[in-house]
This record gives structure tokens, C-alpha cells and sequence, in this order.
């Protein structure tokens, strides 16, 4: 790099000589904005529309940008200002652990059953002030990222430049941003118009999916869905991902289906301009807005009125939970009626709403029929009133349990971290949004 080049402060934008560059950056840390604790006006002010770079080391940089790229030394100083600025996501602490409360009242259910669960995860709920309706694909990132962070020492030490804790919504916004312009799911980034901060636009696995490969995490993704729509999806051979279709709707009538960006976007809407989460975090209180009944079996759980056909189809997808938590039936129950696994939660979406799965349960019943029940969490219900049931062992089954019965969508779709952390060469190929698809 030449000294003698002009180069643009990432924080103003003042053309300077490179020589000068670091000493006036380092000045702008000298204000008071930068001395004092971060706010949301100062997340906002961060400036990332300039420069493209690709930088893997988000925990720190030589700092001198001498022998550099210009626009990969950009982009380590905006991670770098965007770590020193973020805000740590709030949420209801629960004392002793959500998932042990999960596992006592399994425990102590009758009945001959087995469930194995993720390990540790907080709850994020959606909040009426600010993110109930659009929210959800959010929370349930801070869901993954609180176990990530908890469980997983190499994510710990990437993620969220080493800052150890989960960031607010508005600060994942900008680090998605931050995924975009690293090269993330370009196609998802020119969706958005390569801005996500500040807005209410739904999100889903995708961006999950995005924001955390740009850390170098091995999330992968799933697809379930009718034969018909196999054409939909990237990893089927001879996909027509990004051509309009004829697909069949429910009164028999044809008409054509949206242009889809990648494998996991079916659920893009054209009115909304975003995932379609209609009823996201609207749920909360109870199931009363569906058409239910209350599931005895599963123990006062909500039961979502579908005919066996429909249940024996999306057994498929209660099956690969079960081997996904199992680790391909590695797990060893002895004497014990519920185990940890280490395997990260589900993101799980679905055209209306999005949760995360902390495990399963599978009852053997007296006919000899299996009957599974996801174990979820909601960020529609609130936190304290989950512990609340959890600890009074009362009520708990219908903000948790979701048997086969209640899977009455056509397509659904899960997203999950695998061990270790990306090679440089296996970051290119991550940046490339691609699924695994399984017939329903």
C-alpha cells in the first residue's frame, strides 16, 4: 500500500493521506461518545455503506492497516467500533436455568417416555415496546447465540467480537449488515436493499443462517416440503430457484409463485417485503386463535385439528429431530428419563411464526405407537410466566410440548450449528446460502 494514497476516514469520511489515516482515526476515539457507555444513538450512527471487505479476524485487527487491503482494513474498524458499541440484549434471567426447570418437570411426568434436550438456552421474548409482530426471527437468534455462547467455546471466542454476550436486536441488525457486505447471502442482501438496521422487516433461518457463518460457524439448514416443490430448492440437481412457477392452492386454481432468492425464502411476501410472520409473537397468551383442542395425551398441550395423512407426513420431520438430538441414536438413556445432548437447538420456521426446539420427547404408548412432542420455545410467551409453570409443574406442557398433530403447514424449515469453526477456504463456500431438502 502506498503511503502517499489518499484513504477515507470510516468514521467520518475525510480524505486524508494514509500516512495520517490511523493517528485521526484513533482520534475519533478520544469523544465522548466513544469514552462513554454505548446507546442506541450511537449503534445507529455507525457508518457500514462504504467499503467491502473480508476479514475472519472479529476479535481484533493489527490495527495498523499497514500492507493491507483499504477496504478489508475498513471493515475491520467498523467491526471493530460496532463491538465496542453494541448493546446486550435483554431478558428475564431465570434462576437455576430454564432447561433444568424443563428437565425436572419431564421427569417427574408418568408415563414410559424419554427426552433429551440441547443443554442451556435463555429465553428472549418479544416485547410489546418494541419488536412484538415483526420480531421473532430475532429472538429466537438470541436463543441459538445464548447457547452458543454458553456451551461452545470456539463460538464463544468468534462471536459478536468476543464480547461474550448476546447482543439487542438493533446490534444483530448492524452485524447482519456487517454479513452482507463480507459477502454473505448476497442475494438476501440485495433483497433488503443491503439494509436491515432500524427496520421491521421480517427475517428468517436465511439471515440466521448468514449472520452466523459470517462468524465462521457451520450453521446448516433443512428443508421440508411437498414433492411438488422440490424445483424450489438450491440442493435438488436442475432447481429453478428465482423462476415463477405454477404451484396449485388450496381451492384447486393455479397461479404463479414468487421469485425466491435462495432455498429457505419461500415464505417472502410481496406485500409485507419480508418473511410472512403475520401472527409473529401475537400468540402469546394461549392457542385460542387456532383451531385446537386440548391434547390430554401430551398433557394439556395444544392439539391443532388434522387428519392422519397429514400427521404421517410430517412424521418425517419428527423423525430427523429425534435422530438430530440423538446424534444418529448415540445417546444412552440406562436408568435416566431425560439427557442433555450436545447438539445446538433448532431455529424452526414456518410460513406465520418462528420458534426454537430444545428437544424431544417420544411416549410409548400401549398400542406400541410412538408419540413425539417437540419441545419448544416461544418468544410469543413470556418468560415469566413459562417459569412460573415450570416451577409449579402446573400448565407448563402448552407453552412447551407441539406433538405431530400441530405441523398442519405444507413446508417448514430448521436451522442448526454444527462443531468447529470454518476454514478460510470453507468461508467462501458458506457464503453461498445452500440447504438440504427432505420430502413431507
Amino acid at each position: 500500500m502506498n503511503m502517499d494514497d489518499s484513504s477515507t476516514c470510516p468514521f467520518c469520511f475525510l480524505s486524508l493521506p494514509s500516512s495520517q489515516l490511523q493517528w485521526h482515526a484513533n482520534t475519533h476515539f478520544e469523544d465522548d461518545e466513544f469514552r462513554s457507555p454505548p446507546s442506541k444513538k450511537a449503534v445507529s450512527d455507525l457508518h457500514f455503506d462504504t467499503a467491502f471487505g473480508d476479514s475472519n479476524n472479529l476479535c481484533g485487527g493489527d490495527g495498523g492497516g499497514i500492507g493491507r487491503d483499504n477496504g478489508v482494513w475498513l471493515m475491520d474498524e467498523k467491526i471493530s467500533h460496532l463491538v465496542d458499541l453494541q448493546i446486550k440484549g435483554e431478558f428475564h434471567n431465570v434462576n437455576g436455568g430454564l432447561m433444568n426447570l424443563l428437565r425436572n418437570c419431564l421427569e417427574s411426568e408418568g408415563g414410559n417416555s424419554k427426552s433429551i434436550l440441547s443443554g442451556y438456552v435463555d429465553h428472549f421474548q418479544s416485547l410489546k415496546s418494541e419488536d412484538v409482530g415483526w420480531g421473532c426471527g430475532w429472538r429466537n437468534i438470541q436463543m441459538l447465540s445464548s447457547h452458543l455462547l454458553a456451551q461452545k467455546p470456539e463460538a464463544k471466542e468468534v462471536l459478536f467480537g468476543c464480547s461474550g454476550f448476546v447482543p439487542d436486536i438493533p446490534s444483530l441488525q448492524r452485524w447482519l449488515e456487517i454479513a452482507w457486505e463480507r459477502g454473505f447471502d448476497e442475494p438476501g442482501s440485495h433483497h433488503f436493499n443491503n439494509s436491515i438496521y432500524g427496520s421491521k422487516r421480517w427475517i428468517g433461518a436465511t439471515e440466521c443462517a448468514a449472520l452466523l457463518r459470517s462468524f465462521g460457524l457451520r450453521a446448516r439448514m433443512i428443508d421440508f416440503g411437498p414433492k411438488e416443490s422440490e424445483s424450489l430448492y438450491l440442493s435438488v440437481p436442475g432447481s429453478s430457484v428465482g423462476e415463477p412457477e405454477l404451484v396449485r392452492i388450496d381451492d384447486g386454481r393455479k397461479r404463479k409463485a414468487p421469485s425466491f432468492y435462495g432455498p429457505m425464502d419461500r415464505y417472502l411476501s410481496s406485500q409485507s417485503g419480508g418473511v410472512s410472520q403475520a401472527s409473529c409473537g401475537t400468540n402469546a397468551k394461549s392457542c385460542s386463535s387456532l383451531n385446537v383442542n386440548i391434547d390430554k395425551e401430551s398433557g394439556g398441550g395444544c392439539m391443532v385439528k388434522s387428519d392422519a395423512k397429514q400427521s404421517k407426513k410430517h412424521q418425517v420431520l419428527m423423525d430427523f429431530v429425534w435422530n438430530y438430538f440423538s446424534n444418529k441414536n448415540s445417546i444412552h438413556f440406562g436408568y435416566r428419563r431425560v439427557v442433555f445432548s450436545e447438539k445446538t437447538p433448532l431455529y424452526f420456521q414456518h410460513d406465520g411464526h418462528s420458534r426454537t426446539i430444545v428437544g424431544i420427547q417420544v411416549k410409548h404408548q400401549r398400542n406400541g405407537i410412538l408419540h413425539y412432542n417437540l419441545l419448544v420455545l416461544d418468544p410469543g410467551h413470556s418468560t415469566a410466566a413459562v417459569e412460573r409453570s415450570l416451577r409449579e409443574k402446573v400448565g407448563w406442557q402448552r407453552f412447551i410440548k407441539r406433538g405431530v398433530h400441530t405441523l398442519r403447514k405444507q413446508q417448514y424449515q430448521l436451522c442448526y450449528v454444527d462443531p468447529g469453526i470454518a476454514s478460510e477456504e470453507e468461508m467462501k463456500k458458506l457464503k453461498t446460502m445452500d440447504s438440504v431438502f427432505i420430502q413431507l
